[in-house]
């Protein structure tokens, strides 16, 4: 007897409709799955024997066959176990088959017959809804799937419940939507606090700005300087994430598994921090059947490179593509996907291999030969798509002992948020939400200056030999500076404030 069963498939950060197609014919004892599956699917016979058996169902063997529809597109992973299972117990005539039309199923079971967690059910969620369909899916996944309004979500322990529910036994009620609204009011419970960090009055300055309008920021100074203090602080500043930016990153975190009981919806911006020693597929995502990595997982949030010369200069240069478009695509031979990857960089390097050039508290060891060695591991297009580049020197002994504390996070935030509602309103038909989103044409129009700060840049352009890149990002961050000042216009201040934060250019030019 044959049956139908909808479940769904991952590609990419959105679920497509898989149906899962189960033949028990008579013949030799045979179990064979179809549909280009990978061998966690493949894998599942096993574990759906074990379930139906250890559910009280009897289980016959036969000749059987699994097809998974489309059959072009590899299957993985192991939500199709629940489908499978229950498209055996259709083919057996234990439950009938006019009701499992109507829904779209997906879980992993156990072998003692319960259902556990799956990847995904956000992504999955969508798509039921778009199908308009039922969803069944593990008890776990209901707060995430009920994210999503208008669809009908039931959440199951084990096998035998949804036997019971199918069969008419036992009535089960949809999961409630819960809407899971971002707070009108800012987070104060921090565990970190820009008032803690002494001196570098500069450095938060820069922090400042790159927080109000999306920038990117490069920060060199000696070890024990504060760059990871002050990184870390970074997200205390940032505005709260929107709705569609907290759907969108949480459908991310789904996809890769990476939730973790942090909530059904996430409403902290991602803070990712990698080690050097990360490879490109883990910084950029891949595999055999892709998945997102740390430049996905920090969309709408902070991506932090510590010891940026030290990361291996392939996987530094796998940056260029999300930095400049907002997303990252991985090619392999069956699919092409792409991930939104939209974050703020926040790269932090010593001055040379020792750490101590330019300090006055120690001398540098490095010969100019080792200097231009470790500065080469940073190509110049990747140093163009950096907005602001900023020295952070060693904090003086005195500023040490101060115990005013200085300004707190609220503060600072306030300013960058008001800063940010007037990007926001001025781009809002463009749906950016940030300076740093703007493109060529964008720039030319939100970002004009005036004959004395056309003067200073073409000077600046001339002697520090800006690129056309740097010359873009220069106006942006202008644009930023004069939205914290609440001035509508760019001027020649603000223009000569923004080109100080390219140092790393002017470090290059001999």
């Amino acid at each position: 007897m044959l049956s139908k069963i909808l479940s769904a498939g991952l590609l990419g950060i959105d679920a497509y409709l898989v149906e899962v197609e189960v033949d028990i014919a008579m013949g030799l004892a045979n179990w064979n799955t179809v549909g280009l599956p990978e061998s966690s699917v493949r894998e599942s016979r096993d574990r759906v024997i074990a379930a139906i058996k250890n559910s009280g169902y009897d289980f016959h063997r036969r000749r059987i066959t699994i097809n998974l529809a489309p059959a072009n597109v590899k299957k993985e992973g192991t939500a199709f176990d629940l489908p499978i299972a229950l498209g055996l117990l259709a083919s057996s005539e234990v439950i009938p088959t006019n009701r499992l039309a109507s829904f779209l199923m997906a879980g992993e079971l156990s072998l003692h017959g319960e259902v556990k967690p799956i990847r995904g059910a956000l992504s999955i969620a969508t798509l039921a809804k778009q199908k308009k369909l039922g969803l069944i899916l593990p008890k776990i996944n209901l707060g995430e799937a009920t994210v999503v309004a208008g669809v009908d979500v039931y959440g199951v322990e084990t096998l035998a419940e949804l036997v019971t529910f199918l069969t008419g036994e036992k009535d089960l009620q949809p999961a409630l939507h819960t809407a899971y609204p971002i707070p009108t009011a800012h987070r104060t419970d921090y565990l970190i606090d820009f008032s803690e960090i002494r001196g570098q009055s500069h450095a938060k300055r820069a922090l400042e700005i790159a927080a109000a309008g999306g920038h990117n920021i490069a920060m060199v100074g000696p070890p024990g300087s504060g760059k990871t203090m002050l990184a870390q602080r970074l997200p205390t500043i940032l505005p709260e994430m929107s709705f569609e930016e907290a759907l969108e990153t949480t459908k991310i975190f789904s996809i890769a598994g990476e939730l973790n009981g942090q909530g059904p919806l996430l409403q902290q911006r991602p803070f990712r921090a990698p080690h050097h020693t990360i490879s490109t597929a883990g910084l950029a995502g891949g595999g055999s059947f892709p998945r997102p990595g740390e430049v996905s997982l920090a969309h709408n949030g902070i991506l932090f490179l510590d010891e940026l010369p030290e990361f291996k200069k392939d996987v530094l240069e796998i940056l260029r593509q999300p930095l400049e478009s907002g997303h990252v695509t991985i090619a392999r031979a069956a699919s092409t996907l792409t991930f939104p990857s939209r974050f703020t960089l926040v790269a932090s390097q010593n001055p040379c291999m020792c750490g101590y050039l330019g300090s006055s508290q120690q001398s540098c060891t490095c010969t100019p030969n080792q200097v231009q060695r470790y500065r080469g591991k940073l190509s110049g297009p990747l140093l163009d798509r950096i907005d602001l580049h900023i020295e952070v020197p060693a904090v003086p002994f005195q500023e040490l002992l101060e115990l005013k504390e200085g300004e707190p996070s609220t503060a600072i935030r306030a300013r960058v948020v008001q800063a940010r509602t007037i990007q926001i309103q001025r781009l809002q038909k463009l749906k950016l939400h940030a300076n740093a989103q703007m493109a060529g044409r964008q720039i030319r129009k939100y970002c004009p200056i005036d004959a004395t700060g056309v003067k200073i840049l073409e000077q600046a352009v001339k002697k520090f030999k800006f690129s056309a890149r740097s010359f873009d990002r220069i106006l942006k961050v202008a644009r930023t500076i004069s939205d914290l000042a609440n001035s509508p216009d760019i001027k020649s201040h603000h223009l000569a404030e923004a080109i100080q934060y390219r140092s790393l250019d002017r470090s290059f030019v001999v």
